[in-house]
């Protein structure tokens, strides 16, 4: 039910993308993104800032926090202009960061993920305020250079930054690409946690013949990986899957075939409900370790430090604001979901609620990433719904 065309009386999305695509802007860099995404909202009025923020042994990392008005409430737009590397520019069909249109697509890196999204914001926002320049309330925009980086100069610090400075959000609404097929599918109401973790199994290595001089770590951490997996963690909950633990490498880094090898490591990461933390889940998963290895399995366990926690932001006004504007754009009433991976969401959540909806995300990441003009064209009517069902303002001629 989308059009090609802006919706009415709204900049256009298109000019916002290819603006922003034209920059290089491959994590760390900045490459001209945020000043792109300044220029458009200080001639709205916005007060911007691009703090910049510095860890060792990390890049530095530019950001943006911009705000129009001084009332409540507060809804904060949030994304990230940084972009992965476009790999074999050879391989593209159109330049990565050309920004280039063909066949009523938008092809360039970050046309999904999530520059495309960042334009539509842009569309909706500056189209609202020029209609509504005194409405009852304040809009954010809260913006990271290193989302697909460590993400640890970036959302974690902006965020911190703003609450030192008294900024109080009320609502969040992220821009990541959460539709599977069409927009309008799909809304993100909360993300399951990760946590990643090691096992090393200690043995003797020794020639296959003589087995009892040696000592075979293989069928130790096949006992272990066993345990992991022999029984659910959970049934999920009422908004989350069951937790799950999949195991990503089992090496022993042994060339030969004559010689039991001496050492095996096995990785695995856990996608979990709001069942668990990363502490309990940790226990949960040393006490199955513990049990299956007994006094006959040398092991082990080491864990990555995790800043991916569940979350959910419960289902109430809000949400169904962003579900009442997506349906009226697009026919669809959007699902409810907390699948996929992590975002920015998890760090945005200690502040306020946040719910992420975007694009198709069918073609991130990939050669030749891009996007239909009219789902860009669409979205940001759709910014321009939530932005006027949040603020209740009346639609004017």
């Amino acid at each position: 039910m989308t059009s090609d065309a802006p919706a009415p009386d709204l900049p256009s999305a298109l000019a916002f993308a290819q603006a922003l695509i034209r920059c290089p802007s491959v994590t760390p860099e900045e490459g001209g993104a945020l000043g792109v995404v300044a220029d458009a909202l200080k001639q709205a009025g916005f007060t911007i800032s691009r703090p910049v923020f510095s860890e060792r042994e990390t890049p530095d990392v530019e950001n943006l926090y911009a705000r129009y008005g001084t009332k409540s409430p507060l809804l904060v737009f949030a994304g990230h202009t940084d972009v992965v590397p476009p790999g074999d520019e050879g391989a593209w069909r159109h330049p990565p960061f050309a920004g280039e249109t063909e066949g009523g697509m938008l092809y360039g890196r970050g046309a999904v993920d999530m520059k495309g999204a960042i334009a539509a914001m842009l569309s909706a926002v500056l189209g609202f305020i020029r209609r509504h320049p005194d409405f009852n309330g304040s809009i954010a925009f809260l913006i990271t250079g290193d989302e697909e980086g460590p993400a640890i100069n970036g959302s974690v610090k902006l965020l911190e930054w703003a609450h030192k400075r008294g900024e109080r959000f009320d609502h969040c609404l992220l821009g990541e690409p959460t539709n599977p097929h069409n927009l309008g599918d799909m809304i993100k109401i909360g993300r399951r946690g990760s946590l990643t973790g090691a096992i090393t199994v200690e043995g003797v290595q020794g020639h296959v013949g003589y087995p009892h001089l040696a000592r075979n770590p293989i069928d130790g951490m096949v006992r272990l990986l066993a345990a992991l997996k022999a029984a659910p963690f959970d049934t999920g909950t009422a908004h989350f899957d069951a937790t799950n633990l999949e195991i990503t490498t089992l090496d022993v880094g042994n060339p030969a075939t004559n010689v039991i090898p001496g050492e095996a490591r096995a990785v695995f990461n856990v996608r979990f409900n709001d069942i668990w933390t990363p502490e309990t889940l940790a226990a949960e998963i040393d006490r199955r370790l513990r049990e299956a290895a007994g006094n006959e399995v040398t092991y082990r366990l080491d864990l990555e430090p995790t800043n991916a926690i569940a979350f959910l932001t419960p289902p109430d006004a809000f949400t169904g604001f962003v579900q009442d504007a997506i349906e009226a754009q697009t026919g669809i009433r959007p699902q409810l979901s907390t699948t996929g991976g992590t975002s920015d969401a998890r760090f945005i959540n200690s502040y306020c609620p946040v719910v992420e909806f975007g694009l198709v995300g069918q073609t991130m990441h990939k050669v030749d990433e891009h996007v239909a003009i009219s789902d860009l064209e669409g979205l940001a009517a759709i910014y321009h719904g939530i932005l006027m069902r949040y603020f209740k303002v009346a639609a004017t001629k």
